[in-house]
């Protein structure tokens, strides 16, 4: 569902108050589908595993998908603010100026987009595009069904498979990080 609205501000995305899902495509604000148990959980066990990660080596901030990203801006409004799913910005990213309590004023580091059944690929391709043209390193697209991450890599063109019991090294950001797939994947115990 999309809202019309000329020259999107923050101060208008904030006045959409708290349990506002939203993102700014193309200048619209776009109200965020819900999402089943199963991707929150994905996403979960994605936020923990690099979370302790950036929290044991003080590398920067881990968040999960309430924080919007105002990926592109000028003087007429916002053109551009996505919600990833899951995000890392790395400690040299962060702008000192940023005010803890609003949107983060530019790209995450790392955008994780958990994909969900209904996610149109053109929809996809556009965020991950929108990402790297705000300077976002990796963006990891999820398949939870298929159990396969999409690693895309802003400095390539080659996209890297990881399927099932893959392990993915991603030093690249986490420096002797790796992560086993089955952990991402794992669905909950309750017996």
């Amino acid at each position: 569902m999309t809202v019309a609205t000329q020259h999107v501000t923050v101060a208008d995305l904030l006045r959409l108050g708290s349990d506002a899902r939203v993102e700014v495509v193309e200048g619209e604000i776009v109200e965020m589908t819900p999402v089943g148990g199963l991707h929150n959980w994905i996403a979960k066990n994605i936020m923990q595993l690099l979370d302790a990660y950036a929290r044991e080596h003080k590398s920067g901030l881990v968040f999960t998908d309430s924080l919007l990203y105002i990926l592109s801006a000028s003087d007429a409004g916002i053109r551009t603010a996505r919600v990833p799913d899951v995000s890392f910005v790395a400690k040299h990213d962060i702008p000192s100026e940023w005010d803890f309590e609003r949107p983060f004023p530019g790209a995450p580091t790392l955008a994780v987009e958990v994909m969900s059944p209904d996610d149109q690929l053109e929809d996809v391709e556009q965020k991950v595009r929108d990402y790297f043209s705000a300077g976002t390193s990796e963006v990891w697209l999820v398949l939870p069904r298929q159990e396969t991450v999409y690693r895309h890599f802003r400095s390539e063109s080659v996209v890297h498979l990881y399927r099932a019991q893959a392990t993915m090294d991603v030093g690249t950001l986490f420096p002797g990080l790796t992560l086993d797939l089955a952990d991402i994947f794992r669905r909950p115990e309750l017996d």
